[in-house]
């Protein structure tokens, strides 16, 4: 099974699906396919942690809530980030340490402004979970 896909990009907005077999890899796997879009996913190293913690009304809620938090994680933090553990999950909390390194110029791409409802879904498959994500840039 994939782990995540890119649709065409529009000019303002970058459209993803991530997939995971339970909630911890569909929530691990969309903050991968949203920092390939900040950052040279790749070259970032996992040199500093961070520990996050998120509450939601639902799992859809929780996805949103999720990415938002990352976004801000890059400002506030002034890092990149390329390795996420989900160490507590339900579907209206979560728990995660993520890793990475300090913002550098080099290993930049996109600025990523927001997660958007526009065609957000979030559902339960056969395969386990699917999330279609939709970020202003």
């Amino acid at each position: 099974m994939e782990k995540y896909r890119f649709f065409d990009k529009i000019t303002s907005d970058v459209l993803f699906e991530a997939y995971g077999k339970d909630l911890a890899e569909v929530f691990v796997n969309a903050a991968e396919a949203m920092f390939s879009v900040i950052c040279k996913l790749e070259q970032i190293e996992a040199k500093q942690e961070k520990t996050v913690e998120i509450k939601s009304d639902s799992v859809k809620g929780l996805m949103v809530e999720w990415l938002q938090t990352l976004i801000a994680e890059v400002d506030i933090s002034e890092m990149f980030f390329s390795k996420f553990e989900i160490t507590e999950i339900d579907e209206t909390h979560l728990k995660a340490t993520i890793h990475g390194e300090p913002i550098s110029a080099e290993k930049g791409e996109t600025v990523v402004k927001a997660v958007t409802y526009h065609q957000y879904e979030f559902k339960k498959t056969d395969e386990g979970y699917m999330c279609r994500v939709s970020l202003d840039i």
